[in-house]
């Protein structure tokens, strides 16, 4: 029997108060792994009316915690045991810091008075957090406890969004405090909660940026996840519409503005960035994605004007122009400076013509090669087949997840997202695991849509367990494993490298061939489908994605078909 079970109707315990601050604050999702010292704050949580979703593995639960941020943009609440628990959710607090989504890990941790002894899972999570987190908060009495909740929110999602953390120390959970006195503290508390203050840019500033984009012969529009965090959708839509300036959108970006006349230059991404002379960044930065805005991807001409939540960032890329602010407000402010004396490039502009004859010649060259049936599939054949059923579901579109090495950049370049924040994949950080947890996270932050993932076998695997956290939750989620026998394909070593005392053993990328994937899920009681042709694809796709149930989906790939994969490879 836990302390908390000790309660009298007058007084409630550590564990109690804790769910009681999550939920004034608003916190509608949970999601972790429980134990001691932090069950019974995850059951009084759901008696709050908090749904929190179990999982098997801290990381898979971190990182569904780190997507819940980004598409609902509140903070996701990843709740972990003490030491290892808190350890394993170090992937998911870093992958939302590096991607900047609003993230909290909550974890218990030893009683403060064996400090140092060497308790139970004992760490300072403090000092371990330290590189991954924007703020930490340890609860050292139950009085505490409002103050640190609140702060490691609002952190979490103030600027430059990013992951927090908060200790729980076990002996501050089994503490007890009055009713009165703890719904005083949380008034107080929130009382005092920072309001974030909102910079606005300078009309002077919004005047220089109009000006550069009207100057411009070649203007770009970029845009990526700060963009669709923002919900800068329409802005960005209004904007291009009205100037007629092509945009680019960076993989998690695409679908904030459907595909507009012939302004999308996804499909000419070389010639974009290699020719444009004024580029108006919003909520994307200047990174590996972006090839660090530099020659040779980059005119070494080329004039960034970079819009961003964080000074930092501005001050780190140093741009001809930096605007510091929320994407939804700069975008509009540039809009409206523009309309006072409009321009619009228009479709023989010659910058936009030479844009949508590249474009063109791409997507031909890329439909030939997708219109050929390969069988033993390649990694074209299937994508082609997936991307057709995705596009016949129409809207609510679903949301995309992909994760892998060929799966992925193939999956970038073929499946359609034409609807915001429908695409979830391994991010800035290229974190392989990811997958599992975007699509419970995916399906329990937007339940009107439907989630197809699109895994590589070795991107499925580091999370593969969570299937049956599927079939558990019934969430409607189609697992599509692309099946090549290991990470990049099978075996990849010329005859000369297989040496040594361990030469008998499999290769270092390779797995068992043929593995049944598909029957992991049938084990938990969902459906799963072996397919190798593109009649027994088509007809699983059609089945699962009617049903919408938990599934999986084993697409058998030639093992020779794909190659190694790293950063993001643009052949056009």
């Amino acid at each position: 029997m836990s302390n908390s079970d000790h309660q009298t109707p007058s007084t409630l315990d550590g564990n109690t108060f804790v769910a009681m601050c999550l939920a004034r604050a608003d916190v509608d999702r949970m999601f972790g792994v429980v134990g001691i010292p932090v069950t019974s704050l995850a059951n009084r949580a759901v008696g709050l009316g908090i749904r929190f979703i179990a999982f098997h593995n801290e990381q898979s639960a971190g990182y569904a915690a780190s997507a819940y941020g980004y598409l609902t943009g509140r903070p996701g609440i990843l709740l972990t045991v003490s030491g290892p628990g808190c350890v394993h959710g170090l992937a998911g607090l870093s992958n939302a810091t590096v991607n900047t989504w609003p993230m909290v890990l909550i974890s218990g941790s030893c009683d403060q008075k064996d400090s140092g002894r060497g308790d139970f899972q004992e760490l300072d999570q403090i000092e371990a957090v330290k590189p991954f987190s924007k703020y930490s908060a340890k609860a050292t009495d139950i009085t505490k406890i409002p103050n640190c909740v609140f702060s490691v929110l609002d952190w979490a999602g103030s600027g430059r969004p990013g992951g927090c953390y908060l200790d729980l120390p076990t002996d501050v959970l089994h503490q007890t405090i009055n009713d009165t006195e703890a719904q005083k503290l949380i008034n107080d508390a929130e009382n005092c909660r920072n309001k974030e203050i909102i910079t606005k840019v300078k009309h002077s500033e919004i005047e220089k940026a109009a000006a550069l984009l009207r100057k411009a012969e070649r203007p770009l529009i970029v845009f990526g996840k700060g963009a669709a965090i923002s919900r800068a959708e329409n802005a960005l839509k209004n904007l291009v519409e009205s100037t007629g300036i092509p945009f680019l959108p960076t993989p998690m970006g695409k679908g904030l503005i459907p595909y507009v006349a012939n302004l999308a230059a996804t499909a000419a991404r070389s010639l974009a960035i290699g020719k444009c002379d004024v580029a108006l960044v919003v909520g994307a930065r200047l990174n590996w994605l972006l090839h660090f805005g530099e020659p040779p991807k980059w005119s070494k001409d080329v004039k960034f004007i970079l819009v961003d939540v964080d000074k930092e960032e501005i001050e780190i890329r140093k741009p001809c122009l930096g605007l510091v602010g929320d994407a939804t407000k700069v975008v509009e402010m540039i809009h409206k400076e523009i309309k006072d004396d409009p321009f619009c490039l228009g479709k023989s502009h010659p910058w936009v013509e030479a844009l949508t004859k590249k474009s063109k010649e791409n997507v031909s060259k890329m439909e030939a090669q997708l219109a050929k049936d390969v069988v033993p599939f390649n990694f074209m054949t299937p994508m082609r087949i997936i991307r057709d059923a995705i596009l016949q579901l129409g809207s609510p579109a679903p949301i995309v997840v992909s994760e892998g090495a060929n799966t992925m950049d193939v999956g970038r370049s073929v499946l359609v997202q034409m609807e915001p924040r429908t695409r979830l994949d391994a991010g800035t950080w290229g974190t392989m695991g990811v997958g599992l947890g975007y699509c419970i996270a995916a399906a329990v932050a937007s339940p009107e849509r439907f989630v197809v993932a699109v895994e590589g076998d070795s991107g499925f695997g580091f999370s593969a367990m969570e299937v049956e956290t599927l079939v558990r939750y019934q969430l409607p989620v189609v697992v599509i494993v692309f099946n090549n026998g290991g990470v990049y394909g099978g075996d990849r070593r010329n005859p000369e490298e297989i040496t040594g005392p361990y030469k008998e053993d499999p290769a270092p990328t390779s797995f068992v061939p043929g593995a049944s994937y598909h029957l992991l899920i049938e084990a938990f009681g969902g459906k799963g489908y072996l397919v190798g042709t593109p009649d027994e694809l088509k007809s699983a796709l059609a089945e699962s994605f009617s049903a919408r149930k938990p599934a999986v989906i084993n697409v058998t790939v030639d093992p020779y078909a794909g190659a190694e994969s790293g950063r993001m490879q643009h052949k056009n």
